[in-house]
C-alpha cells in the first residue's frame, strides 16, 4: 500500500499538487467528509474482477473502486485479513494487483485495500477512475 500512496503522491507533485486531497480535487471536498484514506466511486454494472487466494478463484463485481481499493460483490467474502491477487479487465486495459481483505459483509461483499500495484497498472487505475468521476459527475451522483 505504501507504493500506491508513493505513487499517488509522486503523481501529484510532478502536477504541481503539494498533498493528496489537492490531487484529488474536485473530490477534495466530499474527499474530507468522509474518514476512509481515499474515496471509492461507484461503478457500472459492467466491471468485473477475477480474483484468487491459495484455496479459492472467482470472477465477481466491481460494487464500489478507489485509489485505496475496491468493494467486491461476493456472497461468500474471504476472511479478513486474506491476501489476493486480482485482474480487473476495464477498457483502459488490464488492472493487476495485490490486495488484502480489509472487511467483510455476509451475502454482500468485501472490501480490499490494495497492497500492490505496477506503474502501468497504477496509470490504468488512474484512467479509469478519471472515466469513472467524470461520467458519475454528470449523472449527479456522490462518491461513497
Amino acid at each position: 500500500m505504501r507504493r500506491v500512496r508513493k505513487a499517488i503522491l509522486r503523481l501529484g507533485q510532478e502536477r504541481g499538487s503539494s498533498s493528496l486531497a489537492t490531487y484529488l480535487n474536485p473530490m477534495a471536498d466530499d474527499f474530507l467528509k468522509y474518514k476512509r484514506m481515499y474515496l471509492r466511486i461507484p461503478t457500472p454494472r459492467g466491471v468485473w474482477v477475477s480474483w484468487r487466494d491459495t484455496t479459492r478463484r472467482d470472477v465477481s463485481r466491481v460494487r464500489e473502486v478507489g485509489y485505496g481499493g475496491l468493494f467486491i460483490s461476493t456472497p461468500n467474502p474471504l476472511a479478513v485479513g486474506t491476501v489476493l491477487a486480482l485482474l480487473l479487465s476495464v477498457p483502459e486495459g488490464e488492472i493487476r494487483a495485490g490486495a488484502i481483505v480489509r472487511n467483510t459483509f455476509p451475502d454482500e461483499g468485501m472490501g480490499v485495500e490494495f497492497s500492490e500495484m505496477g506503474q502501468e497498472a497504477f496509470a490504468r487505475l488512474e484512467t479509469l477512475l478519471t472515466r469513472l468521476r467524470l461520467s458519475m459527475q454528470s449523472e449527479g451522483v456522490k462518491p461513497v
